[in-house]
């Protein structure tokens, strides 16, 4: 696509949404998609909104609309989830929503007249069934997904199974939540209506919590439902051998998706696009007991993300797990009749992210746009330098490489967190 001199709102929209934790690379499709779920106001809005969590008084200072109008855009911006809108520090704070987790979600968990999810569907689906939206995340040997796959506790070695923490146990997850939404799945919706859904799992299973579910609620994308609802939600999954994935965070986990490899997008980044870090695996891998496995092959069938395949020995056959790809959920434990397959530690210990904080700082940081977390209000000229200046620091291979390493990792949070404390947020590392 040829782009003018003077790029009009939605291309500024788009440069907007690649500088955010995920990037989003322009093609004609995204600037469609925008176009059609963007007013022109809103688009405006979106392009001066600082990066980070404000409120409306904050957002009103820069953007120089007045407060009481503002809150009546941001809202309608939030029900149609282009931006983030979270009950937090006593008020109501607002943020561009990246690409995914967020508007594509938001986007399709929509329904009713004002929408045209048919529309939408077709556009999503062009946009990100091309390797290009992968690419610009993951080509690089990125390792900070929004996603991580959760390993079903039946399916963990017996002798591991005390191993398990909290924030790697569907059932745990839910039953210290306080509070529900579920929504419709936005992969699954955007492949009915493009006709690529070849699963009968219905379309209502996305799963959110606390913090989450109240936005979602009082935004009309998901509806709210009780714990017993929400337990039910994952024996569904468990039944009909879903993938579960979850915020990839160990305290505050906001949502958790129920994915089959037919609709799943995330999934497609592995499956079809070949990039192991599209989803985070858990701490477990599945291994095989070759006195039990009787090589029916069951397991091949059931891997979401076809992780396992036959492999020829001495005039038979017999499964083969590809580790590289092999995400630790143990959906394919769940389908073996003779317990041939089980999951078993991982051995080395996989370093999800303590926080909605540390995760987006990361990703940040291994996508190259981390300087407009630190310096997130592009009106001051100020800012612009420093952002500039930082980035340009932070983009470097050697400095990029050392800070996400083992050795200084913690370190390097650590101080993101003293400075966010220093500058009255720290209410931002609750979340």
């Amino acid at each position: 696509m040829g782009h003018s001199a003077v790029k009009d709102v939605y291309h500024q929209v788009g440069d907007k949404l690649n500088e955010l934790e995920v990037r989003a690379p322009m093609d004609l499709y995204l600037y469609e998609i925008l176009k059609e779920i963007f007013t022109s106001r809103e688009a405006e809005i979106f392009c001066k909104m600082p990066f980070s969590l404000s409120t409306a008084k904050r957002i009103s200072k820069i953007t120089k609309i007045e407060e009481e109008e503002l809150k009546r855009i941001l809202n309608d911006m939030s029900s149609k989830g282009l931006v983030l809108d979270l009950f937090a520090n006593g008020e109501n704070q607002y943020s561009p929503s990246p690409m995914v987790i967020g508007i594509f979600e938001f986007s399709m968990m929509r329904t009713g007249k004002d929408v045209d999810s048919k529309l939408l569907a077709d556009l999503f689906h062009h946009y990100l069934q091309d390797d290009a939206f992968c690419a610009a995340n993951y080509k690089n040997g990125e390792k900070i997904s929004p996603l991580r796959a959760m390993p079903y506790e039946d399916a963990v070695s017996n002798g591991q199974y005390t191993e398990i923490l909290d924030y790697e146990k569907a059932y745990a997850i839910v039953d210290k939540s306080t509070k529900f939404a579920i929504g419709l799945c936005s992969c699954r919706h955007e492949k009915h209506h493009t006709g690529d859904k070849k699963c009968d799992i219905k379309l209502e299973t996305c799963s959110t919590f606390d913090l989450a579910a109240d936005s979602l609620i009082r935004s009309g994308l998901a509806r709210e439902v009780t714990k017993k609802d929400a337990i039910a939600n994952l024996e569904h999954s468990h039944d009909n051998g879903l993938i579960i994935m979850a915020d990839n965070v160990k305290r505050n986990i906001f949502f958790m998706c129920h994915c089959c490899g037919c609709c799943c997008n995330a999934l497609a980044g592995l499956s079809k696009f070949g990039y192991p870090n599209a989803v985070v695996t858990s701490n477990y891998i599945a291994s095989i007991n070759e006195d039990n496995c009787v090589e029916c092959g069951d397991c091949i069938e059931a891997c979401p993300i076809n992780a396992i395949e036959m492999v020829e020995y001495d005039g038979g056959a017999k499964p083969q797990i590809d580790e590289k790809f092999c995400l630790g959920c143990g959906v394919c434990s769940l389908q073996c009749a003779n317990d041939a397959l089980r999951l078993v530690s991982r051995e080395k210990r996989v370093l999800h992210p303590e926080n909605t904080f540390e995760r987006i700082i990361l990703q940040c940081l291994e996508k190259g746009t981390l300087q407009n977390q630190l310096f997130d209000d592009r009106s001051k000229m100020s800012m612009r330098f420093m952002s500039g200046l930082v980035g340009g620091f932070l983009r470097l291979s050697p400095v990029k490489k050392a800070l996400m390493s083992d050795l200084l990792r913690s370190q390097f949070l650590s101080m993101m967190q003293a400075g966010i404390k220093m500058q009255g947020k720290g209410w931002i590392l609750e979340l």
